[in-house]
């Protein structure tokens, strides 16, 4: 069984799940605030001895058409970061609709009342992995 750590990248708040590989599922984990898209770096730190991952999961954000948008060079650094910081293996997943899957997702469970932004950044990291997952099962 091999454990995952996803993140969705945004510069404000960075969601994260954790996912099994033997179960294919991911559980969103809280969200990690961040300034100009660098987190606390000590946070991530402490999540990774916690969660002890093989791999971590970067969404790349993109256009529907596939194509790159600012924020996706962005999510590339961050990447780029964690596996500079932490050695660990860091693939991209095209992250297309997983916000607002992610949001449809908790509207249906809890209303508006589940609509926080902590709770959609890391309910599309729980997306972002299971599809990781999903894929490389395929």
């Amino acid at each position: 069984m091999s454990q995952l750590l996803g993140f969705d990248f945004g510069t404000h708040n960075i969601g994260v799940a954790v996912g099994q590989t033997i179960t294919g599922t991911a559980s969103p984990l809280a969200a990690l605030k961040a300034k100009d898209g660098q987190p606390d770096w000590q946070r991530v730190e402490a999540i990774l001895k916690e969660w002890q991952p093989q791999t971590l999961v970067v969404g790349l954000p993109l256009n529907m058409d596939g194509t790159e948008q600012p924020l996706t060079e962005l999510a590339r650094k961050f990447a780029n970061r964690l596996h500079g910081r932490f050695g660990l293996p860091v693939e991209l997943q095209d992250e297309r609709l997983t916000t607002v899957a992610a949001k449809e997702e908790l509207f249906a469970r809890g209303g508006f009342r589940q609509l926080s932004k902590d709770k959609i950044d890391s309910a599309a990291a729980q997306l972002i992995l299971e599809d990781y997952m999903s894929q490389r099962r395929a």
